[in-house]
């Protein structure tokens, strides 16, 4: 289990030796310029390089542990080797989210201006619980959100501050994940339910019952356990392929109301602006008049395509956000900011602070008992936070609404492009209506072939393509269908490099299934 470290041993001990005469100070200016230098520098080399490396590391599990020495270092050791270990064993081992040639999953977004935020972010290590914590870090976070909130058009009831400068009655907080956007929603929109059952305490909690399609991402299903929902009272609803897949606002309205008249309490409607699967997209205003009926708290899950409503063209599907009680959506996939940020707004701030508010001693101070301001910490699960606010409102204040609005309008076209190539070869189909940059699509089953073996096919496609390192796809199973995803965004991406995957995608399944021509003549002489 040896270090991968090849310098000499006199190298260590006139490291050792200088720093015993000197003490230890790790924050040392001139060494913090001269690691942030030596990383500054790593991190230009290796977007520089990313396109080249396959995207999808060969390495098998536990590959890690036999590189690195397994037990802590007693002593020190200079910086350099830490970054040559860097560079040999874990590098090798990474799968390049940034690579231009990644098409897996959904994208997750970076920029110049996003790394220097955290980076800033990071060397203050401010600690923002309260506004009075870091005044700065708190209010730099709710002016990102509301422009944020401008470029979406949101109501100004979702504001802090409104355009006019007056306060507005809800309000964002930035959160690591839309898992922590929709638990802490969870959590108001079961108090609130309890509350107007007349339930003591939590007696009332087994009567209460949640609602998302069945194209809902997995991680709400999640947290409805988290926040002690009966799993019994979680309702999956189920889509098909008449609404493409998002959910149908009449089976909602049965649902609700088969478990109200069995004395149950409907308490919360998820809908998504873009499910994972497919894209799909919930109506969300006829989803928000029907949980109107029953009163329960309306979530919209946008992690994903809410960023492509700041082009005025996809905003309509937002329309009936202002009937809504909370949306959340994550500029770390779309809007090039790292991760994590996701921004999470609520009609009514007091309906999430009341839920998720502590008050110690320690923390009390003039300017939370005013009422003038919202301690971020009130609006999580922990108390404790990062200064992301600063690197969300240097992307918008670098790049501005226009740069980045082109930026959602190239992807959306080259995946408009993949579409077409799809469409137009015999051997492929497009499995669901491209909604945004994400295209479903799978090799065409050959006649009276089973969904068996069309999921073998589209299976080995996937896998041979994986392998090669050129490209990464991921696939997702719609209808009973197995299908392969091919979602553009990565902020290196360019044309050439969708063209590049087609090109691959071409070859691979040829090598497959054909190249479609002995389909073609048997055809022609059935004719």
């Amino acid at each position: 289990m040896g270090s991968l470290d090849a310098n000499p041993a006199a190298a260590y001990a006139a490291f050792a030796a200088a720093a015993d005469v000197d003490g230890f100070h790790p924050l040392n200016p001139d060494d913090v310029r001269s690691y942030l230098h030596k990383a500054v520098d790593f991190v230009y080399d290796y977007y520089k390089s990313v396109e080249s490396l396959p995207v999808l590391p060969g390495v098998e599990p536990g590959y890690l542990h036999r590189l690195l020495q397994s037990a802590p270092p007693s002593s020190s050791a200079p910086f350099d080797i830490a970054m040559k270990e860097l560079k040999d064993a874990v590098v090798p081992g990474m799968t390049h989210w940034a690579s231009p040639n990644f098409f897996a999953f959904f994208p997750s977004t970076n920029s110049a201006a996003a790394i220097a935020g955290e980076l800033i972010a990071s060397a203050m290590n401010t600690v923002g619980f309260t506004w009075q914590a870091s005044p700065a870090a708190t209010e730099l976070e709710v002016l990102a959100l509301d422009w944020l909130a401008q470029l979406l058009k949101l109501p100004a009831s979702f504001m802090t501050r409104t355009v006019a400068g007056g306060r507005g009655t809800g309000g964002g907080v930035i959160l690591g994940t839309t898992s922590e956007a929709m638990l802490v929603t969870l959590v108001a929109a079961r108090d609130a339910a309890l509350r107007r059952s007349g339930s003591a305490g939590v007696a009332g909690l087994t009567r209460l019952t949640v609602y998302a399609a069945d194209q809902t991402h997995s991680t709400f299903f999640k947290a409805c356990r988290l926040a002690g929902f009966d799993p019994a009272n979680i309702r999956s609803i189920p889509t098909g392929a008449d609404t493409d897949y998002a959910l149908d606002p009449a089976v909602l309205l049965a649902a609700m109301r088969a478990d109200a008249d069995a004395g149950l309490i409907p308490t919360y409607v998820c809908a998504t602006v873009g499910t994972t699967s497919s894209n799909a997209v919930d109506p969300v205003g006829a989803v928000a008049d029907v949980a109107s009926t029953f009163s329960a708290w309306v979530h919209v899950d946008a992690a994903y395509a809410g960023s492509a409503c700041i082009c005025p063209e996809f905003r309509h599907h937002l329309d009936g956000v202002d009937r809504v009680d909370s949306i959340s959506m994550s500029p770390h996939k779309w809007l090039m900011t790292c991760l994590d940020c996701t921004c999470l707004y609520v009609r009514d701030t007091h309906r999430l602070t009341g839920s998720l508010e502590t008050n110690p001693e320690y923390l009390k101070n003039h300017a939370s008992d005013s009422g003038e301001v919202t301690d971020l910490k009130d609006m999580q699960v922990g108390v404790g936070r990062r200064f992301r606010g600063l690197k969300l409102w240097m992307v918008m204040r670098t790049y501005g609404a226009t740069k980045l609005q082109e930026h959602i309008r190239s992807d959306v076209a080259m995946a408009k492009m993949f579409e077409e190539f799809v469409r137009g070869d015999d051997r492929f189909e497009v499995v669901v209506p491209r909604n945004f940059a994400l295209v479903c699509f799978r090799i065409k089953p050959r006649k009276f072939a089973s969904e068996e073996e069309a999921e073998r096919v589209n299976r080995e496609l996937m896998e041979r393509l994986n392998k090669t390192g050129k490209a990464y796809v991921a696939h997702t199973v719609i209808g009973g269908r197995f299908v392969l995803r091919f979602a553009v965004g990565s902020s290196l991406q360019e044309e050439r490099h969708v063209r590049s995957a087609w090109e691959l995608i071409k070859k691979t399944a040829a090598e497959i299934v054909g190249d479609g021509e002995d389909d073609r003549l048997m055809m022609m002489m059935r004719e």
